[in-house]
């Protein structure tokens, strides 16, 4: 059974794991530099600048979807969607429609306008995903937003 729920503190060793498993994804495992004690104190510190929700089949975290709100002066206060992964065995099992319907659900509930966030202009499957969502896409590092 597949549980979506917001990440917790214990969460952060196995979701470090998943950001690591996402920067090999896209070619560039050396850049993940941030610490374990920098991740966790980012999300749960006294001043947390980032919330995430995962995805758990059988109580071992598969998937997770990291956002922070931004600031836009033309619409106000969206998400940025920073990561959204699922791990590589679980794909195509609905977990990341999960996540992101999620995410969709958590704007509505702050009152925020909208979702952005970027997709490399070669990952098909991530680009195809998206378009489920109606997002609209700009060329090159293609900047993607959704109005919720």
């Amino acid at each position: 059974m597949i549980t979506i729920r917001r990440a917790v503190e214990s969460d952060c060793p196995r979701l470090l794991e998943l950001i690591k498993e996402l920067a090999l994804y896209e070619k560039a495992p050396e850049e993940v530099t941030v610490t374990l004690e920098h991740f966790t104190k980012s999300g749960f510190g006294d001043q947390p600048v980032w919330w995430a929700f995962v995805a758990e089949e059988n109580g071992v975290v598969q998937g997770f979807a990291l956002y922070y709100i931004r600031y836009s002066t033309w619409k106000g206060q969206r998400m940025y969607l920073e990561d959204i992964l699922v791990t590589e065995s679980m794909r195509g099992k609905g977990l990341g429609k999960l996540l992101f319907d999620r995410l969709i659900e958590e704007a509505k509930e702050k009152g925020l306008n909208g979702i952005v966030w970027q997709v490399l202009e070669w990952n098909e499957p991530a680009i195809n995903f998206y378009k489920k969502y109606n997002a609209s896409f700009d060329p090159e590092w293609v900047n993607c937003s959704i109005s919720v």
